[in-house]
């Protein structure tokens, strides 16, 4: 059997995919990249935001087109959406043959092998891990840097937010399982790991043992092969003193701080039911700063949540001016059923929200283009993440993570994805460097 996996939504749930590959694969079927070439297609569905739902249901339509156009035999749906929604997704769409919640693996393998027409809904208990305790993961891409999951669920109740609902409660993956899972990667070339969950701050402790984050991260600095360790998600509120410095220190846990502060006016935090207020988030910062003076800090913020002011939004603005943060995203405020936000009064009009956010990255920008512009003529640390055949080569520095912050383009030769070399900035491109490959 031919399938072909849609992969939507954030890292965790591509590395749900990866576990999903590696089960059809034992199982014999083949994994194609071309939807019509597929005897069976998963799309492994993102339920996030307003925004992901849409996407999710698109995708679904249109490869359920090629069930009347196509050789394709059945459509699954896998992942948030389908553990969210589950009957009502399957009644609102004739083209789906079935629908599976988080970590049904096991199931999704069997539905393939029957080409079956009973159409059915399999829904995971959300305080079950089967789906991170896969025996085997299937690696197909040549990337010099994997995602791998520590954790899942989360225990936070931020009134914007629907993962709580749907993946549960904070559950931490066990060290050794990470370990083992880790050692894999670094066997099949990988020199980054980049560790996501809810929030990584809060892993291990769930234990009896009473493990913290910073033992799982000298467990994997001892893995050969792995060079650089990026840890993702930290929740300010959860962010002590001892992790900024471990972070901080020389080892191969990069000095990447992502803290998705979502605003600063303290009034906006209570509203978002985020335990910090703008007081705590500026002693945090200052911390950071001075413990790790040339660490990478990135945030995001939410725009346009319900009762937002223009003074409150000015006061956010303000704030990114002055402390100028190294990398950022923003996002509008998407309201999502089923969350107390939803229910607020004062709901921000969406056109004064996308100007919000307009705004709020013009003034990151020019912040960004600054900084870029100060790196010129500097030497700095960079890994290869492609080489194509015409030589265009393209890395990162440490304090970029892949697909959500800038690049490297390299000039050079005899460059081979995976390498680490150092390159002299020469020029600035939008959020991207240029430069020149340091041979001595």
């Amino acid at each position: 059997m031919k399938v072909y996996i849609s992969r939507l939504g954030c890292p965790k749930n591509d590395v749900d995919a990866d576990y999903i590959s590696a089960r059809l694969l034992t199982d014999g079927h083949e994994l194609v990249d071309d939807p019509l070439q597929a005897d069976s297609v998963i799309v492994n569905t993102c339920a996030f935001i307003r925004a992901a739902k849409e996407e999710s249901i698109e995708e679904l339509l249109r490869l359920g087109q090629l069930k009347e156009n196509g050789k394709l035999k059945t459509l699954f749906a896998s992942g948030c959406m389908s553990q969210r929604y589950g009957s009502e997704l399957l009644d609102a769409m004739p083209e789906l043959d079935g629908v599976f919640g988080l970590g049904e693996i096991n199931t999704i393998a069997d539905a393939v092998r029957s080409v079956s027409s009973d159409r059915g809904v399999v829904r995971t208990e959300a305080d079950e891990l089967r789906y991170l305790c896969g025996e085997q993961r299937h690696i197909a891409d040549t990337l010099p840097y994997a995602y791998l999951k520590i954790a899942d669920g989360c225990n936070r109740r931020c009134s914007y937010c629907a993962i709580p609902s749907i993946r549960g409660r904070y559950r931490s993956r066990s060290l050794e399982s990470i370990v083992t899972e880790a050692e894999f990667l670094a066997s099949h070339g990988k020199k980054e790991l980049i560790l996501v969950s809810q929030e990584g701050t809060l892993w291990g402790a769930d234990f009896d043992s009473k493990q913290c984050i910073t033992d799982l991260l000298k467990e994997l600095e001892r893995i050969e092969g792995i060079e650089w360790i990026r840890l993702m998600y930290l929740h300010p509120a959860k962010l002590s003193e001892g992790l900024i410095e471990y972070l901080g220190a020389d080892n191969k846990t990069l000095s990447y701080f992502d803290l998705p502060l979502q605003h600063i006016n303290t009034e906006m935090l209570r509203a978002m039911n985020r335990p910090i207020d703008r007081h705590r988030i500026e002693e945090i910062l200052q911390t950071v700063r001075r413990i790790s003076p040339g660490s990478t800090i990135r945030t995001t913020f939410i725009v346009g949540f319900p009762g937002e002011t223009d003074e409150q939004f000015e006061e956010l603005l303000e704030f990114v001016r002055e402390f100028r943060f190294d990398r950022l995203g923003a996002f509008t405020y998407s309201a999502e059923e089923g969350t107390p936000a939803a229910q607020l009064p004062d709901q921000v009009d969406e056109e004064v929200a996308a100007e919000r956010v307009d705004q709020l990255m013009r003034c990151q920008f020019e912040i960004v283009q600054e900084k870029n512009n100060s790196l010129i003529g500097e030497v700095v640390d960079v890994i290869i993440d492609s080489v194509t055949p015409d030589e265009a080569i393209i890395g990162r520095t440490a304090g970029d993570c892949p697909e959500i912050d800038q690049e490297v383009h390299i000039n050079g030769d005899g460059l081979q994805t995976g390498e680490f070399c150092r390159v002299r900035i020469e020029s600035v491109d939008g959020y991207d460097l240029g430069g020149i490959l340091v041979t001595e």
